[in-house]
């Protein structure tokens, strides 16, 4: 089993928050707190180190008290961006990936990663979550990944890549199914406008 202290987390919150009307997505409150902290300690006791990346107020975020890392990529590149500068940034073995809208992720989530892909030998453990029409789906943005593979994503953004499944798609992947029994089946469910994340709160 990969120990949690060879693995990296960050938590994904340089997005624009355009369906949230352009706010900074990660600092909207959630049962009292900013939904990236929030997100920030759910991922801290599952890995050895967190950072976050973040692409405005980043002093907001540098309070949470974790390593606060804008991307090296302009203009609001997606994810990967993200992805690509916590492979960067990284001093581990390991990198695991978690966006911030989505504070109820499982507390297993990392272990379960780690176990499939040293299972699987693979280079890439992506989560999958059944959704609400029943359908088991991946969730690109919850990704355990190699260090070595930072070599592969800067060639692929710097020739234009910006989708996660197919820079994915170049490597060995397993997919990590997240609905056995006793999975919260709202787990996954991210808060992209206000409305969501009011009701999410409401849920819990």
């Amino acid at each position: 089993m990969i120990p949690k202290e060879e693995i990296t987390g960050v938590v994904l919150a340089g997005g624009r928050g355009s369906r949230m009307g352009g706010v900074d997505k990660g600092l909207q409150n959630f049962n009292g707190m900013p939904l990236a902290l929030h997100t920030l300690m759910r991922l801290g006791p599952q890995v050895g180190d967190v950072m976050v990346n973040a692409n405005r107020n980043l002093s907001a975020y540098e309070s949470f008290g974790a390593a606060v890392w804008p991307d090296a990529i302009a203009d609001y590149a997606g994810p990967l961006a993200g992805f690509l500068v916590g492979l960067e940034r990284c001093e581990t073995p390991y990198l695991v990936t978690v966006p911030c809208d989505t504070p109820m992720f499982p507390q297993d989530l990392v272990s379960r990663l780690a176990e499939a892909l040293e299972r699987e030998g693979a280079e890439i453990a992506m989560a999958a979550a059944r959704e609400e029409d029943g359908q088991v789906r991946t969730q690109p943005v919850f990704c355990l990944m190699k260090l070595e593979l930072l070599e592969s994503l800067v060639r692929f953004t710097h020739d234009g890549g910006r989708k996660i499944d197919k820079w994915t798609a170049l490597h060995k992947t397993v997919i990590v199914p997240f609905d056995r029994e006793g999975d919260d089946p709202q787990a996954f469910f991210n808060a992209n406008t206000i409305d969501e994340l009011r009701r999410l709160e409401r849920s819990k």
